[in-house]
């Protein structure tokens, strides 16, 4: 089934705060880009689109390995950041569902923290038809590890359940192999300004209106100021990078 109109409306939500996005959120360990690509990592010439693209921050890790990216992203602004932010960058108006280049073109797909919101019944095939044989999809999140106590009182103050991860909604496709994942330690150093900026370009809160908007960002920061792990104003925060790949089946398979 495709996304809900709540789901849409959400998932085109971060343009409005791009430039904030493109600051705040955090890139992807080196480490898990590496395992995402070890099925293709042996052929040269590298090509990989990051789907869904944002403002860059998966770009950044795959240019700085090395590896040709040609970015896919719908919103305008968002895809307007990341030229700004990543000189020289192959970057088009696209989607999951429609992307913009010929058949058999590249390597392999990537999203970062953004599969969950692809229709995948439209989005496999259409990355398979842009796949090379044996080419590989990959999806990649970063998450705050919740076990963490000051996390857990941000997930009480949102309100959120965090006992679904964004992996439970990738499903199976018959044209590709099965589903397989992985964790990667990340982390993110952190000022209360900066982590509250960052929580504001969440989708959930850009969907509030204003007042109710500030009143949250307003609990956020009062929590910070007063944990014991936060309250210095500087900190590490623990991510949790999960990576799932699956390679495209060949016909013979």
């Amino acid at each position: 089934m495709g996304n809900t109109g709540d789901e849409q409306q959400r998932g085109t939500s971060f343009g409005s705060n791009a430039a904030g996005y493109a600051e705040h959120r955090p890139d992807y360990p080196r480490e898990a880009i590496e395992w995402a690509l070890e099925p293709v990592a042996g052929r040269s010439g590298l090509t990989v689109v990051d789907l869904g693209a944002g403002t860059g921050q998966l770009t950044k890790g795959l240019r700085a390995a090395g590896i040709t990216v040609i970015a896919v992203e719908p919103d305008a602004r968002m895809r307007d950041e990341l030229v700004r932010n990543h000189d020289g960058v192959e970057a088009h108006l696209g989607s999951a569902e429609h992307i913009p280049l010929p058949d058999a073109s590249v390597d392999a797909v990537l999203a970062g923290n953004a599969f969950h919101w692809f229709d995948q019944e439209r989005a496999f095939p259409e990355i398979a038809r842009v796949l090379r044989p044996g080419g590989v999809v990959a999806a990649l999140w970063n998450d705050d590890d919740t076990r963490v106590d000051w996390i857990a009182g941000l997930v009480r103050i949102f309100g959120w359940d965090s006992t679904t991860s964004p992996t439970d909604r990738l499903r199976q496709h018959p044209l590709f192999t099965e589903l397989a994942h992985t964790d990667f330690r990340h982390g993110q150093r952190c000022t209360t300004d900066s982590m509250v900026a960052r929580m504001a370009t969440l989708s959930p809160v850009l969907a509030l209106p204003q007042e109710r908007r500030d009143d949250l960002l307003d609990r956020i920061r009062r929590h910070l100021n007063e944990h014991p792990d936060t309250e210095k104003g500087e900190f590490d925060l623990p991510i949790r990078t999960t990576v799932t790949r699956a390679e495209l089946r060949g016909s013979g398979d």
